[in-house]
């Protein structure tokens, strides 16, 4: 009766263990880790004003979970924490009116000029993704969060904004490995909590490795 025991607790235990084991691998492939690097311009389709030049170089890590998963289709959340290096100046002096102030010369002196500053970003959205192939799948990916700029341009006040991103994309899965090429618009405003907020518009590429957890 003790070896009996002794059998069937051994046996509950081996069970559990790869019952584990496939639940954590199950887990390992709905989550995944990674970074990624891209440049927007503000000159690309479908953005083509003339009054600023801006561009953006920046740095993501990116946490992706899959939530749903049908034969073709999946569905997943996105985490996007990202720093950004900017480049901006306002090339149309013009654009600052004496409405804007009795600093306004001093303003189109300052904002004419090209300046640098930095933007800290953390983006969370959804991905719906559809598989061409057993590899190879295409996506689209929405996401909105909160920014924060240590400068403020002449179309949006420095400090606590909103970064809105839209994007289509093709993965392509290696073992635990995946590489994706993305392609998106993005837009920064502020909803009126400070002025001024015309915002920024960026059309972006970036390539991103992501890997099992």
């Amino acid at each position: 009766m003790y070896l009996k025991s002794i059998g069937v607790l051994y046996m509950f235990l081996v069970l559990f263990i790869c019952s584990n084991i496939v639940s954590s691998q199950t887990e390992q492939d709905r989550t995944k880790l990674g970074f990624s690097f891209g440049k927007g311009f503000h000159n690309k389709f479908p953005f083509n004003s003339e009054d600023y030049s801006h561009e953006v170089e920046f740095y993501k890590v990116i946490f992706n979970y899959r939530f749903k998963e049908s034969k073709n289709w999946a569905f997943e959340f996105v985490a996007e924490p990202s720093y950004n290096r900017v480049e901006h100046q306002l090339l149309n002096k013009w654009f600052i009116q004496p409405s804007d102030g009795q600093n306004y010369l001093e303003l189109r002196e300052i904002f004419t000029k090209k300046r640098m500053f930095n933007e800290y970003v953390l983006n969370l959205g959804l991905i719906a993704r559809y598989k061409l192939f057993r590899k190879l799948s295409v996506y689209a990916v929405g996401s909105v969060g909160p920014m924060v700029a240590d400068k403020g341009t002449e179309r949006l006040a420095s400090g606590f904004a909103f970064s809105d991103v839209f994007g289509l994309g093709l993965s392509y899965d290696s073992g635990k490995v995946r590489l994706c090429f993305r392609y998106s618009v993005r837009h920064t405003s502020n909803l009126e909590m400070k002025q001024p907020n015309n915002g920024h518009n960026t059309t972006n590429a970036e390539c991103s490795v992501l890997f099992n957890l």
